[in-house]
Order: C-alpha cells, then structure tokens, then sequence
C-alpha cells in the first residue's frame, strides 16, 4: 500500500468515529454491565484508543512525502470540526428502562451570566471559611467531617480538583483533613462527629469522587491512601447494615432510618462508579428499606414504623432509589409527584431547619428524572438560591452554620456543570 493510500484509509476511519462517543467513552466504560473490574479494563481500553487517535491526527496533519517530486511547503491544515455547540443536536442516550436523565440534555440557559457571578460570589466564601487544617465548619459543627466533604464537593462541582484550579489547595487541605480521620475500623469521623455515620456517608462519597475524577488518585501523591480509606469505608459501610437494609447514627446494625440511608447508598455507589466493588445485594436490601419507608401519598417516613411524609427526607428517599440503580418505578413516580405538590421552589413556604439538605437531595431527583420535571424545577430553584445569597456571597443555614448551608447551595447550583461523576450516571 502506498503511503498516499495509507494515508486515506487511516482519515477514513478517524473520520467515521463520533467526536461525541470519543468525549464520552470514560464515562461509559464505568457503566459496564458487566462490573467495575470490566468498566476499569474498558477505561484502559479507551485510553489506548485515544492516544492512537491522536497519534493519528498527527499523522494526518503531516504531508505526504512523494519521492518522484521535490519537496514543497507543508500543505494548509485541514479545516477543522465545528465546535461541538454547532453540531446537530443528538438524542440523549436512554438508560436501560428507556427514560433519560438531564444528563445529556441540556435546557436553554440553563447557565446564565448571573448565575455564574453568583457561584463566584459563594466559591470565594466558602474558601474563607477553611481552617489551617483543611476543615470547614463553625460552633458545635467547627472541624465536622461532613461539612468538609461537602465544601470540598462544592469546590469539586467547578472543576476543581486536589492541587488543580483556583481553589485546588482548598480541595487538597481539606482531602488531608478527611484521610487524617480515617480510623482503623474505617470510620471517617473527627472528634465533633455528631451523628457519626452521616460525616461517614458525605466523607465516603467525596472520596469516591476524588477517586473518580483522579483515575483511581493515580495521577496524585494521595494515590495510595485514597484507595485504602475508600476500602475500609465501603467495608464499613456494609458490615453496619441492618436486617432491614437500612443505617442509622451510629456504625453499628441496629436500626435505621431514610435520610442516613442514603448517604451510604450515594457513598457505595460514587465508589462504583470509581471501579471499587461493591455487592449487590447490599444494595437490594437497602431498595428494600427505603420501599418500606414510603407512605401511599408518595412521601418518605422517617423510619419504617408508621409516621408521616416530609419533602426533605422524601426527596432524600427518591434520590436513593435512582443511586441504587432503579430509573423507572412507581415508587419514583409517586415520589416525583409528592416533590412537585410539596416543596417546589419559590412558593415562599420552604423555609426551615432541613432547607438545604431538603433541595441538595431535590434538585439530585429532578436532574435524575429529566425531563418537564427538570425543566420545571431547575429554573425555580436557580432563581430562589441566587435570592437567598447574603452579601458577602454565603448561604447561612440557622442550624449548621454558613460552611454548610453555602456548599449544599453552591453544589445545587452547579448541577448543570455536570462535573461530579455521581450525577453523570
């Protein structure tokens, strides 16, 4: 084969590949069916593909030698593929069930000018609340481990990852504070640790996704200690599960209750998503529990034992019923509904202790639904929190303190940045 003809076949087959699937590819591999193991191999696979593509494109880009002639200049390079924004929209890709996520589906403005302004605003706020130590927290909440797995979510939401970005040493000190509190049995907790299991839930998940969206922290000096805390958690995690299915405040199998539930089914599966594994039928209990938990007008219970709905804690049992894999369910139905008749955004009567937990768990099940139910929520919400923002750029929550409330608002608000892997699945 000549070199010319080489050359054609090799642009040929560059060309036929879709820019969006080559974008795209790492984040499909970890949705392998066939397990982490295989999504990790997946994910290696891509890469080498990848590295040939662009060793390819510079192939391309190279003139093609002629020995019967001189030589003459390099040719002009060939134009370029439009910018993604101008390509011809494409179907957001269905899940299993058929139903789609906002994942891929971008609204109309979705983010604005202001919006950007105001995440500015809070971002710099909340990296002045960080102490010497890397911790976030005030008062009886001062070094609490969940509310700097949180900022540091919040930070994570913009890109921002350990030593990289802006607010990169913020992320990093605080990923010290959190791999300083990691026990032998596993337990993330520092000594303010109130409800010990809910900072280990918040804390797991941010390790996940510090896992994630470093290939497994390989591409950092935490490599190794990430890793093993991540383990230990996940283990944790599941040695304290309940006959029910379900976690409560303390690590140990005993009772239960919805909202520390579903910290533990997000930290399990943002540590899924990152390859580590995690067995199924921890996972097929704890769908159990949080079914039990659900009362006839849609709205979650506390507890299993009778009692009524809530729309924190309801959005919080929606939330976890997508995280455990299940997309299309009446339960999910009934749930939707209940959130959209009881707490949608801007009817003035949402105020109170759970505001911020209330609508991080929302908004997580109205960008999971897609849809009219995203494309009615979001706006509601964007507008509501970017009229809560005090001045100097924060969000106080009257119970935990200014650290929280402002990183609950700020990782609400970065949903359609699309940056943490837990919301990308």
């Amino acid at each position: 084969m000549s070199m010319k003809s080489f050359h054609e076949k090799l642009e040929k087959l560059a060309a036929s590949i879709p820019i969006d699937l080559v974008a795209q590819a790492p984040r499909l591999c970890l949705k392998s069916p066939e397990g982490p193991q295989a999504g990790r191999l997946c994910h290696q696979a891509t890469g080498l593909v990848l590295s040939v593509l662009a060793a390819a494109s510079s192939a391309l880009a190279q003139p093609v030698p002629n020995p019967a002639t001189t030589p003459t200049p390099a040719p002009s390079p060939a134009p370029t593929a439009p910018p993604a924004a101008s390509m011809p929209d494409r179907p957001a890709p269905a899940r299993p069930d058929g139903t789609k996520s906002a994942q891929n589906s971008a609204l109309a403005n979705e983010i604005t000018p202001e919006l950007d302004l105001t995440i500015a605003r809070g971002l710099e706020a909340l990296a002045a609340e960080q102490d010497a130590d890397g911790a976030f927290g005030s008062g009886r909440y001062g070094k609490n481990i969940a509310v700097t797995a949180l900022a540091c979510l919040a930070f994570m939401a913009d890109g921002h990852l350990p030593g990289r970005g802006k607010y990169g040493k913020h992320v990093e000190r605080g990923l010290e504070f959190v791999l300083k509190n990691s026990t032998e049995t596993g337990l993330l907790a520092a000594d303010s640790t109130n409800g010990p299991m809910y900072g280990h839930g918040f804390a797991t998940l941010f390790l996940g996704e510090v896992y994630g969206m470093t290939k497994g922290g390989g591409e950092t000096k935490y490599a190794t200690r990430v890793h093993e805390a991540l383990i230990k958690a996940c283990t944790l995690i599941q040695r304290s599960q309940n006959s029910e299915g379900g976690w409560r405040y303390n690590p140990v199998p005993y009772d239960a209750d919805v909202s520390v539930t579903i910290c533990q089914i997000m930290a399990l599966r943002s540590a899924r998503n990152a390859g580590i594994e995690v067995p199924k039928q921890v996972i097929d209990k704890a769908v159990e529990y949080v079914r039990l938990c659900q009362n006839p007008d849609g709205g979650f219970r506390y507890q299993g034992n009778p009692g009524t709905s809530a729309w924190p804690r309801s959005a919080a049992g929606v939330a976890s019923l997508y995280y455990a894999g299940i997309y299309k369910d009446d339960a999910i139905d009934r749930g939707v509904r209940y959130l959209a008749d009881s707490a949608f955004p801007g009817r003035g009567n949402m105020q109170g202790a759970h505001y911020f937990y209330g609508h991080y768990y929302a908004v997580q099940s109205m960008y999971l639904a897609g849809g009219d139910q995203w494309a009615r929520w979001w706006p509601a919400i964007r507008n509501e929190l970017m009229d809560r923002q005090q001045a100097d750029g924060s969000w106080p929550d009257p119970s935990v303190g200014p650290a929280y409330g402002t990183s609950m608002a700020l990782i609400v608000l970065q949903m359609p940045k699309r940056f943490l892997p837990i919301f990308q699945k």
